[in-house]
């Protein structure tokens, strides 16, 4: 019999943790996942991010009491005492930090969005990463949605010329303009349209967000986030011969338990199916179109150096 995966948790100030942790220990759930258990779990928290030290206390109790999971305050014996880590701590500027504590152990690591906040912590994970050969993996959950990846495959119409998406499009202060929830949009958009973007131009008001991406080959895509209404997320895809639209509310299983599935394959086989490279250019492109909001300029990909 094989024995369970040993998960870490770094970053217990999300509701995220208790996603997470229940897709692997309750089997009476219908999304539950089989072969992993969260066994110990670090705190965390930002002492100036509202959102993350008003949670702590509440998850930590849960994936303690609820759980069983062991509690820890040194990040080193996450690693130490695990054989793959999740790194859910809500605040993306703290992600290099915690990552650069735990790389030498060489656990596969996925964290939670936003991977970071800027181009040069993405650029300096990525290389520490690569450097110690340690397996990491980062993504929004709705770039496994079920309609969008089943209308995706969906080739009558010819090649995909272009995409619109939207979404919420909340902002939190302490994570710059579309880090942190217009990161779910940008990541649809490239599960359409692929790496390749050139140029940004966006706009903003008090209730809405567009941004506009120009790709190499000529494509475009176009991205509405909404601060008001509706929260769903969907997307048309622009075909040669004909479009098609959907929205999440469409599928039939969350995509949070696609996501799940596809990190817990990730930390058995130590491999990602998201090219890292395609991971810093989605943290590109959310910070040409962050200086795009305030500017109102065109901003060329290449000078997100």
């Amino acid at each position: 019999m094989n024995q369970d995966l040993r998960i870490g948790l770094i970053g217990l100030d999300t509701s995220h943790v208790e996603g997470f942790t229940k897709i692997f220990h309750d089997k009476n759930n219908p999304d539950y996942i089989d072969g992993g258990k969260v066994v110990i779990a670090y705190p965390g928290g930002s002492d100036d991010f509202a959102m993350s030290y008003n949670r702590i206390d509440k998850y930590t109790k849960l994936v303690q009491e609820e759980y069983g999971v062991e509690i820890t305050h040194s990040i080193e014996e996450v690693a130490q005492k695990s054989d793959a880590i999740l790194m859910t701590s809500v605040d993306g500027r703290i992600h290099e930090e915690q990552f650069e504590s735990i790389v030498k152990f060489k656990r596969p690591v996925f964290i939670d969005k936003p991977f970071t906040t800027s181009v040069k912590s993405a650029k300096n994970m990525i290389n520490l990463a690569k450097k110690h050969d340690t397996p990491l993996m980062s993504c929004s959950p709705l770039r496994f949605d079920e309609s969008l990846n089943n209308q995706l495959k969906d080739d009558t119409n010819g090649k995909v010329i272009g995409a619109d998406c939207y979404g919420p499009i909340d902002l939190e202060e302490t994570q710059p303009g579309l880090y942190w929830y217009g990161i779910h949009t940008v990541e649809m958009l490239y599960t359409l349209l692929g790496p390749g973007c050139k140029a940004i131009i966006a706009y903003k008001n008090r209730k809405n967000d567009v941004v506009i991406g120009e790709w190499e080959d000529g494509r475009i895509g176009f991205i509405r986030g909404n601060r008001y209404g509706r929260r769903d997320f969907g997307f048309t895809i622009h075909r040669e011969s004909g479009s098609q639209l959907s929205n999440s509310t469409k599928s039939k299983k969350s995509f949070h338990y696609y996501q799940a599935k596809n990190i817990f394959n990730f930390m058995k086989n130590k491999e990602s199916n998201i090219d890292l490279e395609i991971t810093l250019e989605i943290i590109k492109f959310i910070q040409a179109a962050n200086i795009s909001r305030e500017s109102g300029d065109v901003i060329q990909m290449s000078d997100m150096e």
